[in-house]
């Protein structure tokens, strides 16, 4: 396995806003030269733009020859204007790493010459505070260097898995990448149904936000299969027993209903990469 230092040149950054910037900050937390780091924003937040200045990362460098990678982390909707733009200064060595939502290898293959070795990615928001999960697919014309190097990129912010059929990011988005929102909604409802039954808003808040943080923190401490958690913590009879005698009805409960959405979404997705 590849780490930062094995990167044989320069790491350019385009875009540094929320993601680009939460992995800029991962890679220099996590040893990246500054001087082998390069930023291409016009106006990168300002915790972004101090963090540059502090650790002597060059912004919107005008010279400096190809860089070894090329992250590529800005919103979809502006992604043909910015490519455009930035793909002259890769050459055929560059290894190109995406990580927007919705932009297929076809898409981003279309900017760079042919051969171009490229990587598409879906990372999730936890990734802001490196407890993120990325999915990503290479191209064929990636190496087994190249791909060790984009884990390792990919890495400083959480966990990476590779698929080899890039129709599966689809199903990722749908699970990790939108997951997040499913389980803050899950937080919402459960709030909002104590209330319902008679807890102060605050308070029930506050319960629903500490059951879920410390539930997903279980999981990933103990690696216990969840549904062994669920059997742990559901006394027959109990009242953790009734609970889950709606949630898990088989008809109209949590487990189809959850399906119908990550199906919604993965669809959308296939819409939105045309």
């Amino acid at each position: 396995m590849a780490t930062l230092s094995d990167i044989p040149g320069r790491v350019l950054l385009v875009g540094a806003g929320k993601m680009g910037g939460a992995m800029l900050e991962g890679w220099l937390d996590l040893g990246l030269d500054p001087a082998l780091a390069a930023v291409i924003d016009p106006g990168p937040p300002p915790e972004i733009a101090a963090l540059i200045e502090a650790r002597g990362v060059a912004l919107n460098p005008l010279n400096g020859g190809p860089p070894a990678v090329m992250l590529l982390a800005v919103k979809p909707q502006v992604a043909p204007d910015v490519l455009a733009r930035v793909a002259p200064l890769a050459d055929a060595g560059t290894l190109i790493v995406s990580v927007m939502a919705g932009r297929t290898l076809g898409f981003l293959e279309s900017f760079f010459p042919a051969g171009a070795a490229v990587v598409r990615s879906i990372p999730n928001t936890p990734a802001a505070i490196g407890r993120g999960v990325t999915v990503a697919v290479p191209n064929g014309a990636v190496t087994p260097d190249q791909m060790n190097i984009a884990d390792a990129l990919l890495r400083a912010t959480g966990g990476v898995e590779w698929v080899a059929d890039e129709a599966l990011i689809d199903v990722a988005t749908a699970v990790s990448g939108s997951g997040p929102a499913y389980v803050f909604l899950l937080a919402e409802a459960l709030a909002a149904a104590g209330v319902e039954a008679g807890l102060p808003a605050d308070m029930a808040d506050r319960l629903a936000r500490a059951t879920v943080a410390g539930a997903g923190e279980l999981m990933v401490r103990t690696g216990i299969d969840p549904a062994q958690l669920r059997r742990n913590v559901t006394s027959p009879n109990g009242t953790t027993a009734a609970a889950l005698a709606v949630l898990m009805d088989q008809e109209k409960g949590f487990g189809p209903l959850l399906a119908e959405a990550v199906a919604a979404a993965a669809r959308r997705s296939r819409e939105l990469a045309g």
